[in-house]
């Protein structure tokens, strides 16, 4: 017979994280997701965007954003057409309603942006979007 305490923490290593999709030039690595522990309602990633670029602009069809700002300063489009521009930089949270068009960019040409993203859904779906 299994006890509901039954089950273990796990740790995943920063030389196994997942790839995941990219958005433009913003790269995904997942730390937390179904495909490495089995997560049934969380996903957990760190996103980095290099100096001088962006991601595309898209939004997440399945879930809400929490994201921490822990590297670099930027900008993060958001909004209709992305007519709202909020300046970000290391030690800042986002939230990200579920299917808000986004786009973060770093302004830095030498310091990468780097987000730590969780999301309520252990998969993501990500759609690109095209103004």
């Amino acid at each position: 017979m299994t006890s509901k305490y039954d089950t273990e923490c796990q740790v995943v290593k920063k030389g196994n994280l997942e790839v995941e999709i990219s958005s433009g030039q913003m790269t995904r690595l997942a730390g937390v997701s179904q495909g490495l522990v089995g997560a049934e309602g969380i996903h957990l990633a760190v996103a980095t965007v290099p100096p001088g670029c962006a991601s595309s602009p898209h939004h997440h069809v399945n879930c809400e954003s929490a994201i921490y700002v822990t590297k670099g300063k930027g900008r993060f489009l958001t909004g209709p057409k992305l007519g709202t521009t909020l300046d970000i930089e290391a030690g800042d949270f986002l939230y990200v309603p579920q299917n808000s068009i986004h786009q973060p960019i770093n302004d830095s040409l030498t310091e990468p942006l780097e987000l730590i993203v969780a999301r309520n859904t252990p998969v993501e779906i990500v759609e690109e979007y095209i103004p």
